[in-house]
């Protein structure tokens, strides 16, 4: 039996599938959802989603098991305006700064969850929080999970509340570890690397070292201090790296605390 069993026969519908709509399709698809039961409506859908199967910008089923809108917060509004009214479906919110108040107003009644995932779903290495109304189940809230988990680890959040923190953390990280290998190959070719290998040296770093927390059972703390030799070169390297006032706790702590900021000030319809 699958986890889409009841959305093989009701239907889900997906409203966006740009990059993370499309990893999320892409993973249900694998799981076992079937392309038949999927209602695609962009109107700008790619190349490889046609002619699969799927129910491409087509009229809504009359009671889908799921709707998942995965459109920038800044098309949210629009796109909130032209779906019907639902009476048994469980709303999926995919979008940055957008509450739980904005969907319970345009679906009154429904069982919704807030979703924020980040951009390794893409490849299955995602990890989203979900966070439920007072409508949604234990039913809808494992439902969601299971939808998620076909591209990645899933947390559960205690309050909304949590979502900004969320976003400004784990939904906006990618870029700024995407960064931090630019850095980190500028830094190398500035001690005389040839570019190519600067980069390949430093994306592999960081993959490594990301693969290695998560497998791992020690604290990161741990795992920093193990390959840091008292007075060797990563100890020289990290007196840079972790001063109090020009290191990178600070600038991580006012990084995170900026993309919050914005979250929530998404959530109150700023632009």
């Amino acid at each position: 039996m699958s986890d889409f069993d009841d959305i093989n026969a009701r239907g889900l519908v997906l409203v966006g599938c740009g990059r993370m709509g499309g990893a999320m399709l892409r993973g249900w698809l694998a799981r076992g959802l079937q392309p038949g039961a999927v209602t695609v409506i962009d109107p700008k859908l790619a190349p490889e989603w046609q002619d699969i199967g799927l129910r491409v910008n087509a009229r809504l089923p009359d009671d889908p098991a799921v709707l998942v809108v995965a459109v920038k917060p800044q098309m949210m509004a629009d796109a909130l305006g032209e779906l019907p009214v639902l009476k048994d479906t469980l709303v999926v919110s995919v979008a940055a700064g957008t509450t739980i108040a904005t969907f319970e107003a345009a679906f009154p009644g429904a069982a919704i969850v807030r979703v924020m995932p980040n951009t390794p779903a893409a490849i299955g290495k995602g990890i989203s929080a979900i966070i439920g109304n007072a409508t949604a189940t234990a039913a809808h809230l494992d439902l969601a999970e299971a939808l998620m988990a076909a591209v990645g680890r899933v947390v559960r959040l205690d309050s909304e509340d949590q979502m900004d923190a969320v976003t400004g953390l784990s939904g906006s990280g990618p870029a700024y570890v995407f960064h931090m290998i630019e850095a980190m190959a500028k830094a190398g070719e500035a001690q005389g690397l040839a570019p190519a290998l600067a980069l390949e040296l430093a994306r592999m770093t960081v993959a490594g070292a990301g693969a290695l927390a998560i497998d791992a059972d020690e604290d990161p703390a741990v795992l920093r201090e193990n390959v840091t030799s008292p007075g060797g070169t990563t100890a020289a390297g990290l007196k840079v790296l972790m001063d109090a006032e020009t290191g990178l706790p600070p600038l991580m702590a006012r990084t995170v605390a900026a993309a919050t900021e914005r979250g929530r000030e998404l959530g109150k319809g700023a632009k």
